[in-house]
């Protein structure tokens, strides 16, 4: 290998830390080092970091291999115990330039995550292989939801300053990039923890103001009931901020949302779709639903089953549960593998009707599309749209929508 190589597991906010360790590989002339940037929020995701691992060692003998992110902050134990690792860096030391410098540096670099307190500024240019720039304002969580070990594995919420995060989007525009996808662990606690407690509509309103050449501004995945007025305002009043937001609803029913310790009822989230949607006709919405929660009944389940019509989602992202141990949901009357994966296969019928239902709706439409790769990019509601002539990654183009396939729409340069 000529520089490091890194694999990345999960969400945006992994995505963009491994730019920050990329650039830090670099300076300390990391050449010959396979770094994996790990995902715990299921077993699944770990398993296949795990296999991930033994695969590059059996392929690359020689290689400096480190694992770092939340499942190594969550279990170093696990991939020290690994002969194919070399290090295991936790989430506050991977972004630390000093950790990748040569030296006697020690195997498990892996401290206390809940004594980290602010989040630390870091700036880059851009993202390997990627049209959309994403730019993290927030990391951790101050909720302690029954399933979600992420606290953990990030620690108490941790606002970036705003103008560390304006200066990030001025970079990246003048980089090239249309568009910025803001992202964090608890997005809507952005300014908790920072003077005067700011709230996230602020940060969103402040960068459309003072970066007026960034074409397209994306939210991340957001927890609706602490959505602010002046973020409701943005969304639906603002064309850069773009028509498609993703919401963490994890359940459709009130008591499992209880036994979850969410901060929503069912109530809140379909009252939240209907104002969004009223306020910017044609507004699309996506959830994290998981399947298959501890005592949920059938009569529960067909409740976060017609969440996706009574909220109007077209994108569904279904979680089968996945207990983490050292949560309180792993302690607690668990379902059968064999409900959990029917239930979850349900779900996700549901979320190819929903998401067909919208791609036909869609067929004569004129959309702004992102190109992402020679023939795909993402119109403005975030759909995945294919050309048969060749494009420019990176320009967004006005296309005529012409048809749709199982999970996108087909079309051509508009006239």
């Amino acid at each position: 290998m000529t520089e490091a190589r890194f694999v990345t597991f999960g969400c945006r906010l992994n995505t963009y830390e491994t730019e920050v360790m990329r650039r830090h590989a670099e300076a300390a002339g990391k050449s010959n080092a396979i770094v994996f940037n790990t995902c715990a929020v299921t077993a699944e995701a770990t398993r296949q970091a795990r296999q991930a691992i033994r695969r590059a060692r059996a392929e690359n003998p020689e290689a400096e291999i480190v694992v770092t992110g939340c499942a190594a902050q969550t279990d170093p134990g696990m991939f020290a115990g690994m002969p194919e690792v070399t290090r295991v860096m936790g989430n506050e030391e991977k972004l630390k330039p000093e950790s990748w410098q040569a030296g006697d540096a020690p195997r498990v670099a892996v401290a206390d995550i809940m004594t980290v307190r602010e989040a630390r500024p870091q700036l880059i240019d851009g993202l390997t292989e990627r049209t959309r720039a994403f730019v993290q304002v927030q990391t951790g969580c101050d909720h302690r939801c029954t399933f979600c070990i992420i606290p953990f594995g990030r620690g108490n919420s941790r606002s970036l300053a705003p103008e560390n995060v304006v200066e990030q989007v001025r970079r990246l525009v003048a980089s090239g990039y249309s568009e910025v996808v803001l992202t964090g662990v608890d997005l809507t606690s952005w300014g908790a923890d920072l003077d005067g407690r700011p709230r996230l509509g602020s940060l969103v309103a402040r960068i459309l103001r003072v970066v007026p050449d960034l074409k397209r501004l994306r939210i991340s995945s957001i927890d609706s009931i602490e959505a602010d007025p002046e973020l409701i305002d943005v969304i639906t009043g603002e064309e850069r901020v773009m028509p498609h937001i993703h919401l963490s609803l994890q359940s459709g029913d009130n008591m499992i949302l209880k036994r979850m310790k969410r901060r929503h009822m069912r109530e809140d989230s379909v009252a939240f779709c209907a104002e969004l949607r009223a306020r910017r006709p044609g507004i699309v919405f996506g959830a994290d639903i998981i399947a298959g929660f501890p005592t949920e009944t059938d009569a529960m389940f067909e409740n976060s089953l017609s969440i996706a019509d009574d909220c109007g989602l077209t994108f569904l992202h279904v979680f089968p549960f996945s207990a983490r141990p050292g949560t309180p949901a792993a302690r607690m009357p668990q379902l059968g593998k064999p409900i959990v994966k029917e239930r979850a296969a349900r779900l996700r019928e549901k979320g190819e009707q929903r998401l067909k239902a919208f791609l036909a709706a869609e067929i004569g439409a004129t959309r702004q599309v992102l190109i992402e790769t020679e023939n795909m990019g993402r119109s403005e509601h975030f759909a995945q749209v294919r050309f048969m002539s060749r494009m420019a990654p990176g320009a967004i183009v006005t296309a005529q929508v012409t048809g749709h396939g199982p999970a996108h729409l087909e079309a051509r340069l508009a006239a």
